[in-house]
């Protein structure tokens, strides 16, 4: 079953025309939402990311949009997919109303949520061989509108399919400055000795919700040094840990960068971490 624009149907029967500006222009944003048994994990985090991406896009933000509306839309499909008492993974899209060509005839939007099943409540440690590489082909340009979720993401599918092809598990994207910005699917951040990096949103990186958590929870501690600041190629060999944080996987340990492998003990401490909070809301 599909939430479209507030009604539910069958995921056959939810249509959308070719004219759609999500399609023809990826005139879209969207956010990826973990539930656990009806509970939103991180959910105002989510909302006010959603509001500030519809806002960089200038779309008009419907009066009724407020975060309870949203959290009772997101409700309505996971009880309609008897998903109630699961974890599920949630897509929540919001698209400009067809209409012009650039430039769009209406702000107005519309809106879609799908939902899957996940197998796991909380996050699990994969200790699994993990290799990545860089990907050179294209790059991430700095500035606002790489911070958000859009559906102008050809440089991570180009990038997943070089992965694929040549027997990666991930690879890390590069700004026009030849910085390292995040990971295909998710942030990077880099570990030597007791300081941990991570690319600025200023040098493009996605405005991450698990990044976030991850910032609060090192922020807190004194076990670490943290440091927001562009990250070199050059220094992704002689880190001791690479990990890469999205909303499905919470945290990913990398093994491999080129003839580097790295440790995980600050993966798996921070994981525990990210468990403790996702579990407290």
């Amino acid at each position: 079953m599909i939430n479209l624009d507030g009604k539910i149907v069958k995921e056959e029967e939810a249509k959308l025309s070719v004219l759609n500006r999500g399609f023809a222009y990826g005139d879209s944003v969207f956010e990826t939402i973990r539930v656990i048994s009806g509970k939103i994990m991180f959910w105002e985090d989510h909302y006010f990311r959603l509001m500030a991406s519809m806002r960089i896009m200038r779309m008009e933000i419907p009066s009724n949009f407020s975060p309870e509306f949203l959290e009772e839309e997101i409700g309505n499909i996971i009880e309609a997919n008897d998903l109630n008492t699961s974890p599920a993974r949630i897509r929540f899209a919001v698209y400009r109303l067809q209409g012009g060509y650039y430039t769009p005839a209406t702000r107005d939007i519309g809106y879609v949520i799908s939902v899957e099943p996940m197998e796991d409540s909380f996050y699990l440690f994969n200790d699994k061989p993990y290799e990545i590489e860089l990907f050179k082909d294209h790059y991430v340009n700095s500035g606002l509108l790489s911070s958000i979720k859009s559906n102008n993401r050809a440089v991570n599918v180009l990038g997943s399919i070089y992965a694929r092809e040549n027997d990666y598990d991930n690879c890390l994207l590069l700004n026009e400055k030849k910085g390292v910005v995040e990971a295909l699917n998710g942030n990077v951040f880099l570990v030597k000795g007791n300081v941990i990096k991570t690319p600025p949103i200023s040098d493009g990186a996605l405005n991450g919700i698990i990044r976030k958590q991850i910032l609060n929870i090192l922020k807190k501690t004194e076990d670490y040094q943290l440091e927001e600041t562009s990250i070199s190629p050059f220094e992704l060999q002689k880190a001791d840990e690479l990990f890469i944080t999205n909303v499905a996987q919470g945290i990913q340990q990398v093994s491999k960068y080129r003839k580097k492998e790295f440790k995980n003990v600050v993966a798996k401490d921070l994981l525990s971490k990210l468990n403790v909070k996702a579990r407290l809301g």
